[in-house]
């Protein structure tokens, strides 16, 4: 971050640090009888292929609170609508769509859906971009911020960058490390990567230079219609 001269003003947030807000937000769901314990395995859902659906098996069990279990939040049939800043209009039916998902698992690791809702709502949070492979958890996000009284930010969920076999750089793809040794050129190509190219002259430019031009001329409509953008050779 330091190299790209990007600053926060804020000290570091450690998950590991907030355990406490996140029993405290699921107690609350609880005495609202909002979630229920779940013993399914996934090999036993895997094998319903049913896209991801949860089916409501464990809804109305009696479960033993000594048996390990996961726990999933009930949802029921509504739509979920939000204009996202890219992609407008969005909205999905929360129960057919993702049906009761889980917002703590067997391991008793907070899932991301229920962690980031709170995450953001204690950093106050207001504005998210993110990558356009994120869209189909922001409904399920918004059905948790809504339960639980949260005020919604504005989303912006823009195209992912791909390589030459169509997939997401992340680790799990093995994707190469960000060059922070000559920030200014990875700067530069990211940047016409996302369709806002700076002039040829700012090629070499501070990096600094660099971001104010990009502040100054970000235009989020040159990526409309776009849901990836393919890695070039530098």
């Amino acid at each position: 971050l330091e190299a790209f001269s990007l600053h926060w003003d804020e000290s570091v947030f450690y998950q590991t640090r907030q355990q406490t807000y996140y029993q405290a937000t699921i107690e609350k769901l609880q005495q609202n009888q909002l979630i229920y314990p779940c013993t399914c395995t996934r090999k036993v859902l895997a094998a319903l292929n049913n896209h991801g659906v949860y089916p409501r098996f464990c809804r109305d069990k009696v479960i033993s609170a000594d048996k390990p279990h996961s726990l999933r939040v009930k949802t029921e049939s509504l739509t979920v609508e939000f204009d996202d800043e890219l992609q407008g209009r969005v909205a999905h039916n929360i129960a057919s769509d993702y049906g009761d998902f889980i917002i703590k698992r067997k391991d008793n690791i907070i899932s991301y859906q229920l962690a980031v809702v709170i995450d953001d709502e204690l950093q106050q949070i207001n504005h998210v971009m993110r990558g356009l492979d994120l869209l189909d958890s922001t409904p399920r996000q918004l059905y948790l911020q809504t339960l639980l009284g949260f005020k919604p930010p504005n989303y912006l969920h823009i195209p992912i960058i791909t390589n030459q076999d169509g997939e997401k750089l992340s680790k799990q793809t093995f994707a190469k490390a960000i060059d922070t040794h000559k920030p200014e050129k990875t700067l530069f190509y990211i940047l016409t990567l996302l369709k806002q190219p700076p002039p040829l002259e700012l090629q070499n430019a501070p990096v600094a230079e660099l971001l104010n031009w990009a502040i100054a001329n970000w235009d989020v409509n040159h990526l409309k219609e776009i849901t990836a953008i393919p890695e070039k050779s530098k």
